[in-house]
Formats: C-alpha cells, sequence, structure tokens
C-alpha cells in the first residue's frame, strides 16, 4: 500500500493513496484498510481517478493494527475477525464521523484535480458515504455497495434522512436477503431518494452475499463484485467527466 498520513481533529489516519485525476473516495469496510481495498482503490485509479481510501479505525490503531492476520477466505475465519473486533464499528458514531470526513476529503483534494469529488462505500462505508455527501456540497457522486443500516426507520441519524438537499448522484448495490439492509429498508432508501429528488439507482443484486465485492473474504461474489465495478465505472464517468 501506498500510506499517506492525513491529519485529523483526533489524531493522524494512515490513507492509501492512488493514481491521478478527479478525485474519489473509497470508506472501506469493517474489516480494515488492507491489500484488498489497496487493489480496489488501485483498480479505479486506472480509470484516471485520484483515490483515497483512509483508515477510518485511527483511534483504535493503524491500518495494520485493524486488519486481518488470517485468511477470511478460510471457512469461518470470516465470522470469527468480525467477532474480533468488538465495538469499533459502533464506536465510529455519526459525531465522529462528521470530524473526519472533512479532513479526508481536503487530503483528496490536496492531491486530485479539481473540486468535484466522487465517494464510495462498502458496507459500513456506504454509510459514510451518504454522510460526506451531506457535509459538501461538491461531492457529486455517491456508490453504497452491500451497505448495511442505511435507512434505519426509527434513528435519526439514520443516512437516509440526510440525502435530500445532497447535490449527488447515489447507486446503491444492495446484497440479496441482507439482514442489515432488508427489503423494507431498501424500500424506505429508495422512498428518500425519491423524494430528495436526485438521481439514483437503488438496487438488489440477486444472490449477492453481505460483502459480495470484498475478494478476499468467503463472502466474495464474482458477478456481483464485478457489476459493482461496472456501475462505478459509469457512475464516475457520468459526474466527473463531464
Amino acid at each position: 500500500m501506498n500510506l499517506i498520513e492525513i491529519q485529523t481533529p483526533d489524531g493522524p489516519a494512515e490513507a492509501h493513496l492512488t493514481g491521478s485525476g478527479p478525485g474519489v473516495l473509497v470508506f472501506i469496510d469493517a474489516f480494515g484498510l488492507r491489500p484488498q481495498i489497496a487493489e480496489m482503490a488501485d483498480r479505479v485509479s486506472g480509470w484516471g481517478y485520484t483515490v483515497l481510501a483512509p483508515n477510518v479505525f485511527h483511534r483504535v490503531g493503524t491500518a495494520e493494527e485493524t486488519s486481518p492476520k488470517v485468511d477470511l477466505r478460510e471457512p469461518g475465519e470470516r465470522e470469527r475477525f468480525f467477532a474480533s473486533m468488538g465495538s469499533r464499528i459502533a464506536d465510529l458514531t455519526p459525531g465522529l464521523a462528521r470530524r473526519d470526513i472533512p479532513a479526508y476529503l481536503a487530503a483528496l483534494r490536496d492531491h486530485a484535480d479539481g473540486p468535484r469529488v466522487a465517494v464510495v462505500g462498502y458496507c459500513m462505508g456506504a454509510r459514510l458515504a451518504v454522510r460526506a455527501a451531506a457535509l459538501d456540497d461538491d461531492v457529486v457522486a455517491v456508490a453504497g455497495f452491500h451497505g448495511g443500516g442505511l435507512a434505519v426507520e426509527d434513528d435519526p441519524e439514520s443516512p437516509h434522512r440526510l440525502v435530500g438537499g445532497t447535490h449527488a448522484e447515489y447507486v446503491f448495490g444492495h446484497a440479496d436477503r441482507d439482514r442489515s439492509m432488508d427489503a423494507a429498508a431498501v424500500a424506505r432508501l429508495g422512498a428518500a431518494l425519491d423524494a430528495a429528488g436526485v438521481a439514483a439507482t437503488n438496487e438488489v443484486y440477486p444472490d449477492a452475499p453481505h460483502g459480495y465485492s470484498m475478494a478476499d473474504t468467503s463472502s466474495y461474489q464474482e458477478r456481483g463484485a464485478e457489476r459493482s465495478f461496472d456501475e462505478l465505472h459509469a457512475l464516475l464517468h457520468r459526474t466527473l467527466r463531464d
């Protein structure tokens, strides 16, 4: 990984930086900033973009300290590592995310062409991607793949409540039969996007498990992963190349 250091209000955060061109911010999944994330970021940068993927768990430890040391493709290892993470996902509260996101965007713009950027998030990172659009009017595109908790009915901090007033086009590719984003939640998100009047795609990928894009875990599904890359490529072209 090509790691740089970003100064956040609460200390330094490592980030993988790659490529050149318009900016794309990548929010990682729950398993940390690791070679798999770097490979995905490098693939996007190969399309002609500057890509930054920060370690959102910087309060817990470094990228190395917060990433798995086992092969998550082996039976049971993904589940065991997830169970070992404790509360670090819940501890990254919306308030802390709002403190960090401007620093990530500023670091990306230091290296990218122009102020307009896109944001993509995986798993828990999809929530952060929506929050970025709510904080910054120059976020012109948001993609979220196998995101969880995007439309929680009784949560005033739920991301689906933030899309109104944003200036982004949205693309969501949900995992099929995902307990963290069930059919009712997908419908709530769709209704919020419609009410906001934003351009949006909000689809469930058939038979794709939660985590389908991550080739270093047992949840990987090539069909879903490649579809997500195709959707992201088209979104970036529409929003950052016009």
